[in-house]
């Protein structure tokens, strides 16, 4: 009687794990942005918003013990407080000097005449929130796209991205992992275009909710099976590919939120096989949350970041 308990208990639990394995990446995405839309209803919808990321933060926590897509990977690396430090400096900061130059855009227009003498107002301001929001995504990925991919193919820009590749697990607290000139450069290249065609403060707001909720959820060590969804947006599955020691396989699916430009321009990866979990670089990365920082601007750092040997080896 016991034994049979224990394996019916067994079984449910097994198709629990299956249900959840299908229903968490949908679930997770769009609760977020319903959880975003009444924030930004409120009174605080900055405050409002970071309580419902705290929440999925939370729920894939917990999931990547539930179902983690690599065991290995719960172990830890020693970088959580850098991972921290690099989310709040990087994603914390910068998304809230976005955010202070589409509340107040005279402000901004006044630092950056030049630019606003461009600014031509195309935008569609009278096409529902949802589709102003979906056209936001696919032009903002376009630059998001090209700002990946330089940063891979180019040396320059490749000493400050290494900082994000160097990880050797995936999860949700090294999502924000980019060093601060990284994340300025994507920004620029995603954000700009949107200001110039006129955009207005909730679309901004929209769109930094969409990368937000998309980048804890491609870097979730969650036993996420997202089938079609593969084919539209950047999944757990396409993200740990991108994450390949295999240089095949790791200059391939640039897309943060949607993988449009990646089937455009050809580097959409997607083999019928469990996904990579050998990541890293070949360099060496330093050890400290400054010396980090500080690393891509001294020659020393670069050759460590390259995987060259020093000039005195």
């Amino acid at each position: 009687m016991v034994s049979e308990r224990s394996r019916a208990h067994s079984k449910l639990g097994d198709l629990l794990k299956h249900v959840v394995r299908y229903l968490s990446w949908p679930l997770v995405f769009l609760c977020g942005l319903l959880g975003s839309y009444f924030a930004f209803s409120s009174a605080h919808p900055m405050a409002a918003f970071a309580a419902v990321y705290a929440a999925a933060v939370f729920v894939l926590f917990l999931l990547e013990r539930y179902i983690p897509y690599e065991r290995r990977w719960l172990m830890s690396d020693g970088e959580a407080v850098n991972d921290i430090g690099h989310t709040l400096t990087t994603k914390g900061l910068l998304q809230l000097a976005g955010l202070i130059a589409a509340v107040f855009p005279m402000y901004a227009a006044n630092i950056l005449q030049p630019l606003a003498a461009l600014k031509v107002g195309l935008w569609p301001s009278d096409w529902p929130m949802v589709v102003q929001v979906a056209l936001a995504v696919v032009i903002a990925e376009l630059g998001l796209y090209w700002a990946h991919r330089l940063a891979h193919e180019k040396l320059f820009f490749w000493r400050f991205h290494a900082l994000h590749h160097s990880v050797v697990r995936l999860w949700v607290i090294n999502t924000g992992r980019f060093h601060v000139a990284d994340s300025l450069f994507k920004v620029a290249m995603s954000q700009i275009p949107l200001y110039f065609l006129g955009a207005q403060l909730h679309v901004f707001w929209w769109l930094g909710a969409v990368t937000a909720f998309m980048g804890i959820l491609t870097h979730c060590n969650v036993d996420m099976r997202t089938g079609a969804f593969d084919f539209v947006f950047s999944t757990p599955r396409l993200h740990r590919w991108h994450h390949s020691k295999d240089l095949r396989e790791g200059n391939m699916n640039y897309g943060e939120n949607v993988v449009i430009w990646d089937l455009i321009f050809a580097t959409y990866y997607n083999p019928d096989r469990p996904s990579s979990t050998d990541i890293g670089i070949k360099g060496q990365i330093a050890r400290g949350f400054l010396k980090q920082l500080v690393q891509p601007f001294t020659k020393e750092g670069v050759r460590q970041i390259l995987g060259r040997p020093s000039r005195g080896s």
